[in-house]
């Protein structure tokens, strides 16, 4: 195959066009942005390509129609400059200086670019000012492109430092005031996010703004369909696995009815390592707090999840709901509609599973000495060897590491969140807690032809334990297959596994 050159970490669309680079057309989205014309919202998880089209949508209204040779905007659009205000809050440096005099360096920074001088006293007044004399001075409206809107609220969610996000959502709120009464002077208004934190607040007066998150017309305006995908790289599908790569990095949706979609940051990056499937998502970093949240609530089996429409969206940085955070951010999506104006939700893919389930377990085990992987290493060890005594070692290995004042307030639930995740994270089929015409099994592992029934005790003992999935035939269904009877009981006092039982059936 002829060498190519592909984008990783490049947002630029310039640079993307100019360096020679492959470029997935998406240029069409943004001639129906402009057929129906005013003020959008999107919202979309990271590495997803939104400061991308941000920057398309900037070389447009720069009038740089050399840029766009080829691409389905070239002929269907008339390619004049207008005056733009441009603002990402991810490098404007309000971490160091603070947001709102972040935010005012950053106007003064435009202003200075187009000549402009700006009196105003605070920001939202500057904020005006800049957009009135820009459309004065060219004598046509201002296009106006903000992207990662919500990054001052999302750094600050923690406990410790909510009080930031709740002080960054006022000056945003405050800034953002003036745009409603500035229609009459913008082309186009389009913000981006990861998510719809504090929308209703932030954007209370720009009642205006539409949002088109998950619109059907714009299901594919982020993300790389698969029509893109064999239009776009027809020869890495002949060199690699198609299958595998769907299973790994297709299945993000924002409509019922839209198509599915790969991940163009993972996408890119398996084709820049030549075929070598990996999680590069996981390693683009994912917040702390999202994973303590969701061990404090114990949520770490998403195969299926319910959810109302409404909630998806109903947001409250002082009253988080973590289902909606996770939607948000990519590591759930939508899977069909259901009844009463319902979604039913789950992990787009491998990946994302696995990213997952990789920081929650890591989260649960809390340790800056020992990992999820490192414990994994020995639980596979253990399955091919068939030897109990690893397994007992690799359990008790990851419990050591869990602080005596998080064991103690829930142990019985801490137990067996900790030993799922440990399991699915082996890479293998996992059923957890699977319903039976008896009852429920604990965990049924399937790794290379064998079956894996285990049935975990608390302060209890492993020959129970290996009764119950005798009695109640937990592994009858997978006839034809070596299956293993492990019983597992764990000492709470203790913190380890107590005894283990092994039978091969």
């Amino acid at each position: 195959m002829k060498e190519r050159l592909y984008p990783v970490g490049k947002q630029d669309f310039p640079k993307i066009i100019k360096g020679g680079f492959v470029y997935v057309d998406k240029t069409k989205f943004i001639l129906e942005l402009m057929r129906i014309g005013g003020s959008f919202f999107l919202s979309k998880p990271r590495r997803f390509g939104k400061s991308l089209f941000i920057s398309t949508l900037e070389s447009v209204f720069l009038g740089r129609k050399e840029l766009f040779k080829g691409l389905d905007i070239c002929d269907k659009w008339k390619f004049e400059e207008y005056p733009i205000i441009r603002i990402s809050f991810s490098d404007i440096g309000y971490r160091e200086i603070g947001l709102e005099r972040a935010i005012e360096n950053k106007l003064l920074e435009i202003a200075g670019s187009y000549e402009v001088t700006l009196n105003g006293e605070n920001n939202s007044s500057k904020f005006k000012e800049l957009i009135q004399k820009l459309c004065s001075k060219f004598g046509r409206e201002v296009v106006i492109l903000i992207d990662e809107y919500d990054k001052p609220l999302i750094d600050y969610l923690d406990k410790e430092n909510l009080h930031l996000a709740i002080e960054n959502r006022s000056i945003l709120k405050t800034f953002y005031s003036i745009l409603k009464d500035a229609e009459p002077y913008v082309k186009l208004l389009f913000i981006t996010g990861v998510s719809k934190f504090s929308k209703v607040s932030i954007f209370s007066d720009l009642n205006n703004l539409t949002d088109i998150s998950m619109n059907l017309m714009f299901n594919e305006i982020c993300g790389i369909s698969q029509k893109e995908l064999e239009e776009n790289f027809p020869e890495e599908l002949k060199l690699y696995d198609k299958s595998k790569i769907k299973e790994w990095y297709n299945g993000y949706k924002w409509d019922s009815d839209g198509a599915t979609l790969y991940n163009p940051f993972s996408l890119l990056h398996l084709f820049y390592n030549q075929g070598k499937f990996k999680n590069f998502w996981y390693a683009s970093g994912t917040p702390t707090f999202f994973m303590k949240l969701c061990r404090e609530q114990h949520l770490f089996d998403f195969e299926e999840i319910t959810i109302n429409q409404d909630d998806l969206s109903n947001f409250d940085i002082e009253n988080l709901k973590i289902i909606p955070i996770l939607f948000q951010t990519g590591y759930l999506t939508i899977k069909n509609e259901g009844a009463l104006n319902s979604y039913t939700l789950s992990f787009p893919n491998n990946e994302v599973r696995e990213s997952y389930l990789r920081n929650l377990a890591d989260a649960y085990i809390d340790s800056p000495l020992i990992s999820s992987t490192n414990v994994l290493q020995d639980i596979l060890k253990a399955l091919q060897n068939k030897d109990k005594e690893v397994l007992k070692s690799a359990i008790n290995l990851a419990f050591q590491q869990v602080p005596y004042g998080l064991w103690q307030k829930e142990n019985e639930q801490y137990y067996h969140a900790l030993v799922h995740l440990l399991f699915s994270l082996l890479g293998v089929y996992v059923f957890s807690e699977v319903q039976t015409k008896n009852g429920r099994t604990d965990t049924l592992v399937l790794y290379e032809n064998q079956v894996y029934c285990f049935e975990f005790k608390l302060d209890q003992s492993a020959n129970e334990a290996i009764e119950q999935i005798k009695e109640k035939g937990y592994s009858e269904r997978f006839t034809g297959k070596t299956i293993h009877h492990i019983g597992v009981n764990f000492d709470s006092k203790d913190k380890a596994v107590e005894e283990i039982v092994w039978e091969e059936v």
